[in-house]
């Protein structure tokens, strides 16, 4: 939660995408979050006026890929440069900026417009952001094996040892396991879950608080999420998984309909509603959802955040 100007407040909810049960609904968990006697006493009396949803990397130092590429490079979060405990990567955003800048001008000056920043990355290695990474780079596997409480209690040993000692960890450098997508339980392993209805005042619809997102995409054109077998939502994801996508998406992008009998679903993908988070390109259970770059520049236009 972040306060700002005159009486606004900024707050936000993270949900791990690495859980279990498919009847989560990430948005719901935000909505309920907000009633808490802790929360809502700063809420109460205001009006809301955003809203938005993105996922954030965290896989931190193991996870980071090659970050340059012909014609480009890799910048911030975009490469996964986000601080997990500190739940903060603008400082690294900005530092990864300059040292791609750097080193686009010392190539641009000796000739080599047309080479790839290899020297970007090198400078990565040996930067502030690097050494910032590294230090908590267990923090989350250590979270996911051991739970909520053990895990951070051992993520901030970790890291506190690591920082003092140069980066050494009496854990080494550990892998995350399983992918957020491989993660996800089966439907009949897990209890479905009672969300309150919203009621208007803390806790809203995802249809009103996508229109606060001021999110657009011409109805004309291809739908920018892609399904690599468009049977597996209706034959695999909804016996199997309750179909999550209807849950996780925060914008109610996933919907699964049936005939006035209740029977024959189908899969719907309302595109017009993405806000971009990227959600179901990582989440799918059977990684059958390709998140694609609409045409136009359309997408949220985020006012106020």
């Amino acid at each position: 939660m972040y306060h700002f100007g005159d009486n606004y407040v900024s707050i936000g909810f993270v949900v791990h995408l690495n859980y279990k049960n498919p009847w989560i609904s990430p948005f719901d968990e935000f909505q309920r979050f907000k009633t808490h006697p802790s929360i809502r006493g700063y809420l109460e009396g205001g009006k809301r006026i955003a809203y938005g949803a993105r996922a954030i990397t965290e896989g931190g130092s193991q996870s980071l890929p090659q970050l340059y590429f012909p014609g480009g490079v890799l910048l911030g979060c975009s490469a996964g440069m986000v601080n997990v405990p500190r739940i903060k990567g603008s400082h690294n955003a900005v530092k990864s900026g300059v040292l791609a800048a750097e080193a686009a001008f010392e190539a641009i000056s000796a000739g080599r417009g047309g080479d790839e920043l290899v020297s970007y990355e090198t400078a990565y290695q040996t930067s502030s952001i690097a050494k910032e990474l590294w230090n908590v780079r267990n923090f989350k596997p250590l979270w996911s094996k051991f739970g909520t409480i053990p895990g951070l209690v051992l993520g901030g040993l970790d890291a506190t040892i690591a920082t003092l000692l140069g980066g050494w960890s009496p854990w080494g450098t550990l892998k995350h396991g399983k992918s957020d997508s491989a993660s996800t339980g089966l439907a009949k392993d897990h209890k479905q879950i009672a969300y309150p209805k919203p009621d208007g005042v803390l806790s809203f619809d995802k249809l009103s608080s996508v229109f606060l997102s001021a999110t657009n995409h011409d109805e004309n054109q291809p739908a920018h999420l892609k399904l690599t077998d468009p049977s597996i939502p209706i034959s695999v994801n909804l016996p199997k998984y309750g179909e999550p996508a209807r849950l996780f998406c925060p914008a109610g992008v996933y919907e699964v309909l049936y005939d006035e009998q209740g029977e024959n679903p189908k899969f719907q993908i309302n595109f017009q509603n993405c806000v971009h988070c990227k959600t179901c390109d990582i989440k799918d259970p059977s990684q059958n959802i390709n998140w694609t770059t609409p045409q136009g520049g359309d997408g949220p236009n985020y006012p106020n955040m």
